[in-house]
């Protein structure tokens, strides 16, 4: 048994009056923060969360506004700027050259947070629950799953698009029983094909952000031709927004079913340690590497795997492809057995025949054939 924290994401539909509330909680939550900064930036010695606390109840008086959101939302705004010193703070032990924390505008100060108390979901037994906020109310919420565990926190947060959002973080009480390492994978990811496995799965690159790219700039060019500040910017700028709104959701979604697909099947997953930051500084792969997003995905794979009790081996990248041809169409199968036999030291894993290499399209993935797919295996030897 061990606790482990999850969060559940869910969409809120506030009605006018709630949107107003909301709306107001979260400009009072920047003021406090911009505020604060202001008087920080001016001192040398980075005071405790405790002394920023007392202030609070000064500033509270002075500003009797503030009343009128909840208490400890106000705690966690001063809580985030300490931990944003703090952070800053120590990137410059280290060496790091950091300027100043800049003052958060309008839109992007997307966030607040209560914790531990000031919030109760309702179950109603309809389509949509109730999520009570204290100075806020009760807005209707669709939880389409199941919150399972005590609720610690919840963060609510508006979009670009204008919609609001919940992140209800959890603790429970796991059993992770570890598997027999019996089926065992590799995986190598690439730009050709999103990955390739040691059991000849090529998965194609859905390539989203080049997909939709064409349609954001025409969409970009209409918002740059609006008058800032004006209802039709306000309204462009959100169409905007829901158009890079649809792109992250269908990547996430693609990468949640796929991560899903390893981690049931297989008992441990070998994949490369990449240093995808420094890969970055290649300006030629750099937009095309962040359009693949590698890490999110090995992100998701390792957080599943863990609570599911299977181990995610990561192995030096150094000589993985090393003597292969690009034009050679079993190169990524290659590499991805050689991860597979660098991470898991067994002479068995080294097949004498290769599979048939099958290529499984976007489409494929998001609709979960890829789960029901069984490969077949050629009568070729490797020669």
């Amino acid at each position: 048994m061990g606790k482990v924290q999850v969060i559940y994401k869910f969409r809120l539909y506030p009605k006018p009056e709630h949107e107003k509330r909301l709306s107001e909680t979260l400009e009072l939550c920047r003021q406090t923060y911009n505020y604060f900064l202001a008087q920080l930036n001016e001192k040398e010695r980075i005071p405790s969360r405790f002394e920023l606390q007392a202030q609070l109840l000064k500033l509270k008086k002075e500003r009797p506004e503030l009343n009128r959101v909840y208490s400890k939302v106000l705690q966690m705004v001063l809580y985030q700027l300490y931990s944003n010193l703090k952070a800053l703070s120590q990137l410059k032990k280290n060496g790091k050259k950091v300027g100043r924390l800049r003052f958060k505008g309008k839109r992007w100060f997307k966030t607040f947070c209560y914790n531990q108390s000031g919030f109760k979901l309702i179950k109603t037994g309809k389509r949509l629950d109730i999520l009570h906020l204290s100075k806020i109310g009760d807005i209707p919420i669709r939880a389409h799953r199941k919150v399972e565990g005590k609720i610690k926190q919840i963060i609510i947060k508006r979009h670009g698009s204008g919609k609001w959002f919940v992140h209800i973080c959890v603790e429970k009480e796991i059993r992770v029983v570890k598997r027999e390492p019996k089926k065992v994978v590799g995986i190598d990811v690439g730009l050709k094909h999103f990955l390739t496995d040691s059991e000849g799965r090529q998965i194609e690159n859905p390539r989203l952000y080049g997909k939709t790219l064409e349609r954001i700039k025409i969409e970009q060019r209409r918002l740059s031709k609006k008058k800032k500040g004006s209802k039709n910017y306000e309204k462009q700028r959100k169409k905007l927004a829901k158009k890079y709104e649809k792109l992250v959701n269908q990547r996430n979604d693609f990468l949640h079913k796929l991560s899903r697909f390893y981690v049931d099947n297989y008992d441990v997953i070998c994949v490369e340690n990449l240093n995808i930051r420094n890969m970055l500084r290649n300006r030629n792969l750099a937009q095309r590497i962040l359009d693949a997003s590698w890490g999110k995905f090995l992100q998701l794979l390792e957080y599943k795997a863990e609570k599911a009790g299977i181990r995610v081996v990561k192995v030096n990248p150094r000589g993985t492809s090393e003597g292969l041809n690009y034009k050679n169409k079993l190169r990524d199968w290659i590499s991805a057995n050689r991860i597979k036999m660098r991470g898991w030291d067994n002479p068995d894993s080294l097949l004498e025949r290769r599979p048939l290499l099958k290529t499984i399209s976007y489409k494929e993935v998001v609709s979960g054939q890829v789960f029901s797919m069984k490969q077949e295996a050629s009568c070729e030897s490797r020669g």
